[in-house]
């Protein structure tokens, strides 16, 4: 269980260490993406609005019980200085009477959930959805020890064959006219495919143990951790529990798949970022050594990519929804457009947890979890009442807000100015306003264009404004990602 500390390897090592694990985790995420979106946009063009809606009601649920899954208590094992096998297997002991209580749970609580949201079926689909928990622990802890390690290589692969699993199985089902089973059946396939991926990956066989003495730490952190999670789910599934009862499914679903679409990249490329950057942090604060300028340079890098996506997103959604999803998909255009201008600024509160949690101080996390869980509830309900784009009106309050209070509580305890961390993302914001600009003159030449065409003249004028405009700003942006994709040797940033 031991592992090389900064300063038996030095900082050089310890850099190509962290790129090797970003390069596997969120090229082969990348890969993944691309495999599931492929099957997605296929499904989405086979299924009705009014599936993803349901679909939706089951996932409130789902996700609200999976706070208490334990997941917390496995992610303890990768900022504790001290593990050994009896202590994983308590970690794997409490997650399987966690997650068999959960199982038990959802099952029962079914009919009654399904009354809530006046949709029978989504009692039969929380029945089968409850064997996802069963699989959690078999995943969880292998994953959380070669995230110690810093070895992504075999989680990157466990994840493309789950991506393969998972798309191939809701593709042939909505093919067969399955309708919502098509994406109730394949999450679990991934689930279980991951379990028993992880498992062989980490060559781990713990015997779990109930005896729960001297775990204290672990229970400690993760116990908090868990208390992030749950403010969490109530910032991130109000939406939905709020308009599950007033909306029409058909509106419903078009609402929470614009959130699918537009939460893409900070939903599924973010995460893989910040399991690499809390074991990088925690490996760096354990040797003492600044945590500042890896953290401007994640903050920077993220925004770097997130948000000319995200403005690109807005200002095409019209034709790209189009041309993927087709016309009965039209309505969803500009929810995914108003969603996209807010995503920018969640996808940077995201990525401030890792640094404070490898700390040891996950306060922060729930300090900032609990801002949200207020926040988000409240705007929501105030905008219920003009709809989907009541919704969308209430992220554009929430997500600036959410940044200011999470940055507010951060940036202290890592030691970074907000002057400094404001210098470095302003020539992105500015490229961005620059892209956007020649996107809106573009635009309104094409208008009468296919939407096939629109996107072919759109696509490359927002990149090259983008890119043109960094390269006169801040080439050494540009040129510093370029050395991190070739693996070249690079020094943080000067704290």
């Amino acid at each position: 269980m031991n592992h090389p500390s900064v300063d038996q390897t030095g900082d050089a090592a310890f850099a190509r260490r962290v790129r090797s694990a970003v390069a596997w985790r969120w090229g082969t995420q990348v890969l993944a993406q691309l495999i599931t979106w492929t099957s997605t946009i296929l499904v989405v063009r086979l299924l009705e609005p009014t599936d993803y809606g349901l679909f939706a009601m089951s996932q409130v649920v789902v996700t609200a019980l999976a706070f208490l899954n334990g997941q917390s208590f496995a992610t303890s094992l990768v900022q504790t200085h001290h593990i050994d096998e009896r202590r994983i297997g308590q970690v794997f002991g409490l997650m399987l009477l966690l997650n068999g209580a959960l199982a038990v749970t959802q099952f029962l609580f079914a009919p009654y959930a399904a009354a809530y949201f006046r949709e029978p079926l989504v009692a039969d689909m929380l029945r089968i959805q409850a064997a996802i928990f069963l699989t959690i622990p078999f995943a969880a802890i292998p994953q959380e020890l070669l995230s110690r390690r810093i070895e992504f290589r075999s989680q990157g692969l466990v994840n493309l064959g789950c991506a393969v699993v998972g798309a191939t199985t809701a593709l042939v089902l909505a093919w067969f006219d399955y309708g919502v089973w098509a994406l109730v059946y394949a999450p679990i396939a991934m689930f279980a495919t991951r379990a028993i991926g992880l498992t062989v990956a980490a060559r781990l066989l713990v015997k779990p143990v109930f005896d729960f003495r001297g775990a204290g730490d672990l229970l400690t952190f993760g116990g908090a951790l868990t208390a992030c999670q749950l403010l969490w789910i109530v910032q991130s599934q109000s939406d939905v529990v709020i308009a599950g009862r007033v909306f029409e499914t058909h509106d419903l679903g078009l609402y929470t798949e614009a959130l699918f679409l537009t939460l893409i990249v900070t939903g599924r490329f973010l995460p893989p970022i910040n399991e690499v950057a809390f074991a990088a942090y925690s490996e760096l604060h354990k040797a003492g050594k600044p945590l500042a300028p890896y953290f401007l340079r994640t903050l920077r890098t993220v925004l770097l990519v997130t948000a000319p996506i995200y403005i690109g997103l807005a200002l095409t959604a019209e034709p790209a929804i189009l041309l993927l999803f087709g016309e009965k998909w039209a309505e969803m255009a500009p929810i995914v457009a108003g969603l996209a201008l807010a995503m920018p600024l969640f996808a940077l509160q995201i990525v401030c947890s890792p640094a404070t949690n490898a700390m040891g101080q996950p306060r922060i996390y729930l300090a900032s979890n609990g801002i949200g869980a207020v926040i988000f509830p409240l705007l929501f309900l105030a905008g219920i009442a003009a709809g989907p784009m009541g919704l969308v009106q209430a992220w554009w309050i929430g997500a600036p807000l959410l940044l200011l209070a999470t940055l507010a509580l951060t940036l202290p305890k890592v030691h970074l100015p907000a002057t400094r961390l404001a210098g470095e993302l302003l020539p992105i914001v500015l490229a961005c306003g620059a892209m956007a600009a020649a996107v809106w003159a573009v635009g309104h030449a094409v208008a009468s264009w296919s939407p096939f065409a629109q996107l072919l003249a759109l696509v490359p004028a927002g990149i090259f404004s983008y890119l043109g405009a960094l390269w006169i700003g801040r080439r050494d942006y540009l040129l510093d990602s370029w050395a991190m994709l070739r693996h070249r040797e690079l020094a943080p940033d000067a704290g």
